[in-house]
C-alpha cells in the first residue's frame, strides 16, 4: 500500500480528539518511523519518506517531544539495533504513544565525560542482575517508567570491554530518583541511585561485555536528536531574536547588526547541515557526523539567546521557585529562562569538549590523544 494510502486510512479510522489512541493507531499503520520494520511502527520503507508523513499529519496529535525525546530519539533505536523480537514489541509502542516515559542512566559522579570509566556494577545471580550504583543528570528520570541503562559487569578487563547494557524498570525495589535544582531554580534533571535492584536477564540489550558498543549507538543517536533536527528556514532561536531585532529599533547599534547577521549565516549553515545529516541518516545508522551538528548547535544556541537577552536589555525571569520541570519547552519560555537553560547545551548529550575530539579523530582523521589507560583493567585504574 502507498504511504499517501496509509496516511488517508488512518485519518479516516481514527479519532485525532484522542490523543493516545490516535498514535496507536499511527504506530499500527507503520507511520511511526516509516523506516522500521513492519509491525514496529514502520514499514521498512526509505527513511526520507518519513517527511512525507510528517508533512500530512503535521495538524494531528504528535508525541511530546520535551517528555519522549530520550524514548523517541535514544531508546527507540537502540532496542531496534540490538534488542529481541520481544523486546522490539513489548516496548516501542508504549514509547511511541507516550504511556511510557523513558530515561537514559549512563554519567555517574565520577564517570561524567568518560562514560567508560562508569563504576555502577550488575553481578548475575541466576536469570537475574544485582544492580548497584550512582547515575548523575538524568532528565526526566521523575517521569521515567523505564530507563535504558549502561553498567559495568567485568572490572577485570579494560573500561571499554567490561560494560553490559540493561532496560532498567524504573519501578523496581531499590530505585531512588533525587531532584537536581538547576541554575533556572527548576529540577529537570535528577540523581538516581541504584541500590539492589534486580533486573532480569531478558531485560539485557546486546550481549554481555558488549555494552559499549549498544552505547555508541545510543550516543550517536542522541547527537543527531538534540543537534540535527533541520527546521525550517529563519525559525527556531533566530526567528526569535529576528523578531525582537524588529521589534525594537531603538536598541540597534552597528555592532549588534553585525552580530545578527553573523548569527543567522551560521544558524543557516547548521540548518542546512542538519539537511544533509538527515539526507545520509537514509542510507543508514547515524556516524560522527552527530556530533559535529551538536556541537554546533550548543555554541549557536547559547550566543543567540545571549543576543535575545541583551536586545531586550530585560532578564524577564522572576520565578526562581524550586519545582519540578514538566519538560523542556525552550521557545514556550521566556527569554530569561532560554539564556540560562542554553547553558546546559554544551554539557548533555556529550561536553563539547568531548565532541571536539570525536570531530578531529573521526571525522578529520587527525592524531588521536595518547591514552594509557587503554589496555588496562578496570579494577586497576585511578580513581
Amino acid at each position: 500500500m502507498d504511504v499517501r494510502d496509509r496516511i488517508a486510512g488512518l485519518l479516516a479510522s481514527a479519532d485525532p480528539a484522542d490523543q493516545v489512541g490516535f498514535l496507536r493507531a499511527r504506530f499500527d499503520a507503520g507511520l511511526a518511523w516509516v523506516h522500521f520494520p513492519e509491525g514496529l511502527g514502520g514499514l521498512g520503507a526509505p527513511r526520507d519518506l518519513q517527511q512525507v508523513v510528517e508533512k500530512e499529519l503535521a495538524h494531528t496529535p504528535q508525541p511530546n517531544i520535551g517528555l519522549q525525546a530520550i524514548g523517541l530519539g535514544m531508546a527507540a533505536p537502540t532496542i531496534l539495533a540490538f534488542g529481541t523480537q520481544e523486546q522490539r514489541e513489548r516496548f516501542l509502542r508504549p514509547l511511541y504513544t507516550g504511556e511510557e516515559i523513558w530515561c537514559q542512566l549512563f554519567s555517574e559522579p565520577g564517570a561524567g565525560s568518560d562514560l567508560a570509566t562508569l563504576a555502577t556494577r550488575a553481578v548475575r545471580d541466576g536469570d537475574e542482575w544485582v544492580v548497584d550504583g550512582q547515575k548523575v543528570w538524568t532528565s526526566g528520570a521523575h517521569h521515567a517508567r523505564w530507563a535504558i541503562l549502561v553498567t559495568r559487569t567485568d572490572p577485570d578487563v579494560p573500561k571499554h570491554r567490561g560494560m553490559t547494557y540493561f532496560v532498567c524498570d524504573m519501578r523496581a525495589p531499590g530505585v531512588e530518583v533525587r531532584p537536581l535544582r538547576q541554575i533556572t531554580g527548576e529540577a529537570e534533571f535528577n540523581e538516581v541511585f541504584l541500590t539492589g535492584v534486580r533486573l532480569s536477564d531478558d531485560l539485557r540489550l546486546g550481549e554481555v561485555g558488549d555494552g559499549w558498543r549498544v552505547a555508541q549507538t545510543t550516543l550517536m543517536n542522541e547527537r543527531v536528536a538534540i543537534g540535527g533536527t533541520p527546521g525550517r528556514r529563519g525559525g527556531g532561536m533566530i526567528g526569535v531574536v529576528s523578531d525582537t531585532w524588529r521589534s525594537r529599533p531603538d536598541l540597534r547599534t552597528p555592532e549588534l547588526h553585525q552580530r545578527l547577521l553573523e548569527l543567522w549565516v551560521e544558524s543557516e549553515v547548521t540548518r542546512l547541515s542538519a539537511v544533509r545529516l538527515r539526507e545520509q541518516l537514509a542510507a543508514g545508522q547515524p556516524g560522527p557526523e552527530g556530533s559535529g551538528m551538536k556541537l554546533s548547535f550548543a555554541k549557536l544556541n547559547q550566543e543567540l539567546t545571549g543576543l535575545d537577552l541583551e536586545l531586550r536589555r530585560d532578564l524577564g525571569y522572576d520565578d526562581w521557585s524550586f519545582r519540578r520541570s514538566e519538560d523542556v519547552d525552550m521557545l514556550g519560555r521566556g527569554p530569561g529562562y532560554r539564556y540560562l537553560r542554553a547553558k546546559g547545551n554544551s554539557i548533555e548529550g556529550g561536553t563539547s569538549e568531548i565532541l571536539r575530539n570525536i570531530v578531529s579523530e573521526r571525522v578529520l582523521g587527525l592524531p588521536s590523544e595518547p591514552r594509557i589507560d587503554k589496555d588496562v583493567p578496570w579494577k586497576d585504574l585511578p580513581r
